[in-house]
């Protein structure tokens, strides 16, 4: 099969065109025919050299795909080949074939493109299980979403909001916050040249937010803790801004704070699992009704997966970047 590979650690040039063999499923997985796959910062990471790839991982980049069953394990009983899915994958997605466990495929929502459900399984599995498994945002509650114009924020701003929530945001330009509000989020804040704080405990009458998802870490922290609510919840999902802080433990323990996060990759696959089952029930009849949908800002050929490199470390781009395979 064709296969993109990373040669060496560096730049989007040791992205290159590879020939391998085609996987094959185990008992619990599936062989998908990839018709499409996203790109996301995790690849990036990998291909600079600053992203572990667990043991057994595939070594290809790629961590979301949508295609056609080819193949099942003997003990596969969620899909037969010919069934449409996307999955979250072990790595392997920049290929033409790629295998993932039967419990993390879901079925390519009705409406959608093979290009448009690539788009979902990496940002939405990351959000539901930060923003609601354990941020825990409940119904009447508000969000400010760190990064609105990434692929991870323009999920989050439509999960939330079609789910009944007030939603905030903060993004680089004008062009990006006004896609933010576009998207479902009651006001966008421009960090370069507005004060998120002061921007949110406007909107929210001096309260501030119930939970905060944040992709950027950093000297953020203290910030995001005076916009916090009483019993606030912060997430974290990346650190764009660095891994170290300061924090102010009497914000903490004045406002009964809590600070957690994840990281989705090495979890175990009855995990993922869990997170599918949630989205299908949940989340999948929000998408089929037009309530949700990916945002698409480019598509990129397989063999051109390094300038869909190139353009996602400008982050000039508004939502997601997709291969087409």
């Amino acid at each position: 099969m064709r296969a993109v590979e990373i040669s060496a650690p560096g730049g989007p040039d040791v992205l290159v065109p590879a020939e391998r063999p085609v996987p094959v499923p185990k008992t619990h997985e599936i062989l998908v025919k990839v018709a499409a796959a996203g790109v996301n910062r995790p690849d990036v990471l990998q291909r600079l050299g600053k992203y572990n790839v667990p043991a057994d991982a595939s070594d290809l980049p790629g961590l979301e795909i949508a295609g056609v069953v080819a193949a099942c394990g003997a003990s596969v009983t969620m899909w037969k080949p010919g069934d449409q899915v996307c999955a979250l994958v072990h790595g392997g997605g920049y290929a033409e074939y790629c295998v993932t466990p039967e419990v993390q495929a879901l079925p390519v929502p009705k409406g959608l493109t093979m290009v448009e459900a690539a788009a979902l399984p990496e940002t939405f599995f990351t959000v539901w299980s930060n923003v609601y498994d354990r941020a825990h945002l409940a119904p009447g509650e508000t969000l400010l979403v760190q990064g609105g114009s990434s692929g991870i924020g323009t999920t989050a701003i439509q999960m939330a909001a079609a789910m009944g929530n007030r939603v905030f945001a903060t993004a680089g330009s004008d062009e990006k916050c006004a896609a933010c509000v576009k998207l479902g989020a009651e006001k966008a804040i421009n960090y370069r040249t507005q004060d998120f704080v002061a921007e949110v405990k406007a909107a929210t009458g001096g309260k501030g937010v119930d939970v905060i998802l944040d992709m950027v870490g950093g000297d953020y922290v203290p910030r995001e803790l005076k916009c916090l609510a009483d019993e606030g919840r912060l997430a974290f999902i990346a650190v764009l801004g660095g891994w170290k802080t300061e924090l102010d433990i009497s914000a903490v323990m004045g406002k009964r704070l809590t600070l957690t996060g994840s990281t989705l990759r090495p979890r175990t696959v009855a995990f993922k699992g869990a997170i599918a089952k949630n989205l299908r029930e949940k989340i999948w009849p929000l998408i089929e009704a037009g309530k949700i949908k990916p945002v698409i800002y480019r598509t990129f050929p397989l063999a051109e997966a390094r300038e869909a490199h190139r353009l996602m470390e400008t982050s000039q781009h508004i939502g997601k970047l997709v291969l087409s395979v």
